[in-house]
C-alpha cells in the first residue's frame, strides 16, 4: 500500500510517470464519484447531464496524462448520455451538450497536459543546476586544495633556502602563515558567511598588525557579500603593497564601517604612502573594484589624494541568501 501511495505521490507532482494500472484504476474511481455525484444532483436537477464528470477528467488527465484524460472524457460522455436519472430522456439537446462537453474536456486535457509538460521541463533543468552547481562546488573544492597545497610547497622551499637567514626567515614565516588562514578563512566563507572584522584581518595580516587600524562594530557578513568583499579587500591590500601606504615604511591604513539600516558604509584610508602624482588607466582591478557592488545595489567611488588612495564602499546587506 505504501509503494502504491508512493508511486501517486510521484505522478500527481509530475516526478516519474505512473503505472498504466494505476492511471486507469485513478480514471475508474474519478467516473465512479462523477457518477455519483451526479446522481446526487438528480435528486434536484435530473437535466444535469456532463458537468460532474469536468473534475474525472481534470484529475484523471493531471495523474495518467493525455491518453488517460481523453478516454475519460469520453467514457464520460457516453455515461451522460446512456445513464438516466429520474424521467429524463436523451434528446437532441443532449448530444448537444455532448459537443459541448466534449469541446471543453479537450481544452481542459490541452491545458493538463502543457502544464505537465512545463513542470516536466522545470524539473529537468532544476536536475541541472542541481548538478552544475554541485559539480562547481567539486571543483572549487579541489582548487582550493591545490592551492593549499602549493602553498604549503612554497613555505616549505622557502624554508629550506632562508635555513641559514633567521631573520629574513622571521619576516617570511608569519605573512605566508597568514596567507594560508585567509585561504581557508575565504573557503569557509561561500557556506556560512564571515565577519567582516576577521575577513579585513585576514587580508591585512601579512602587512603588519601595526600598519593598519579597524573602526566598526561587528558585522557578520552573507555569504555572497562576503566573498565579492573579500576580493575587494585583496585587491586593495595588494594595491596598498605595491604602490600605496604598505609600499611605504611609514605608510598606514584606517578602514572604519558604519551600518544604517540595511546600508552598509566602507572607508578605506591610506597615509604615508607615496604621493600619487599621474593615474594610469582603469585595469581589471580599478573595473573589478567599481562594478563587484552593483549585484548589492552598491557602488564604490576611489579617490587619489596626496595623503593617499581613498575608497567608499556603499551596498545594501541582504537579509538572506
Amino acid at each position: 500500500m505504501g509503494k502504491l501511495i508512493d508511486e501517486f505521490r510521484k505522478g500527481w507532482q509530475g516526478a516519474a510517470p505512473p503505472s498504466l494500472g494505476l492511471s486507469i484504476s485513478f480514471a475508474v474511481i474519478c467516473l465512479l464519484g462523477a457518477t455519483l455525484v451526479r446522481w446526487g444532483l438528480a435528486q434536484v436537477r435530473p437535466d444535469i447531464y456532463f458537468t460532474p464528470y469536468f473534475p474525472a477528467v481534470f484529475f484523471a488527465a493531471a495523474l495518467g496524462g493525455f491518453r488517460i484524460g481523453v478516454v475519460t472524457a469520453l467514457v464520460g460522455g457516453v455515461l451522460g448520455v446512456v445513464l438516466n436519472f429520474g424521467d429524463a430522456f436523451a434528446d437532441r439537446a443532449r448530444f448537444a451538450l455532448l459537443a459541448l462537453y466534449w469541446a471543453v474536456c479537450a481544452i481542459t486535457i490541452w491545458g493538463v497536459e502543457h502544464y505537465r509538460t512545463m513542470l516536466a521541463e522545470q524539473r529537468r533543468i532544476s536536475r541541472r543546476l542541481i548538478e552544475e552547481e554541485e559539480y562547481r562546488k567539486l571543483l572549487v573544492d579541489e582548487l582550493q586544495h591545490r592551492l593549499k597545497n602549493k602553498l604549503s610547497t612554497v613555505h616549505a622551499v622557502l624554508h629550506q633556502v632562508l635555513h641559514d637567514q633567521p631573520q629574513v626567515w622571521a619576516r617570511v614565516d608569519p605573512r605566508l602563515r597568514s596567507l594560508a588562514a585567509t585561504d581557508d578563512l575565504i573557503s569557509r566563507i561561500d557556506k556560512a558567511g564571515c565577519d567582516i572584522r576577521d575577513l579585513l584581518i585576514s587580508e591585512l595580516g601579512p602587512y603588519g598588525h601595526v600598519r593598519f587600524t579597524l573602526n566598526g562594530e561587528r558585522l557578520l557578513l552573507p555569504p555572497k557579500l562576503a566573498v565579492t568583499l573579500s576580493l575587494m579587500f585583496h585587491e586593495l591590500a595588494t594595491n596598498a603593497g605595491k604602490y600605496g601606504a604598505f609600499s611605504s615604511p611609514r605608510g598606514l591604513l584606517q578602514v572604519s564601517w558604519t551600518i544604517s539600516d540595511d546600508r552598509l558604509a566602507i572607508t578605506w584610508d591610506e597615509t604615508e604612502g607615496p604621493s600619487v602624482d599621474k593615474v594610469s588607466e582603469p585595469g581589471f582591478g580599478t573595473k573589478l573594484l567599481k562594478s563587484a557592488l552593483s549585484a548589492f545595489d552598491g557602488r564604490t567611488e576611489i579617490s587619489y589624494l596626496k595623503t593617499g588612495l581613498h575608497c567608499i564602499m556603499q551596498c545594501r546587506i541582504p537579509r538572506s541568501e
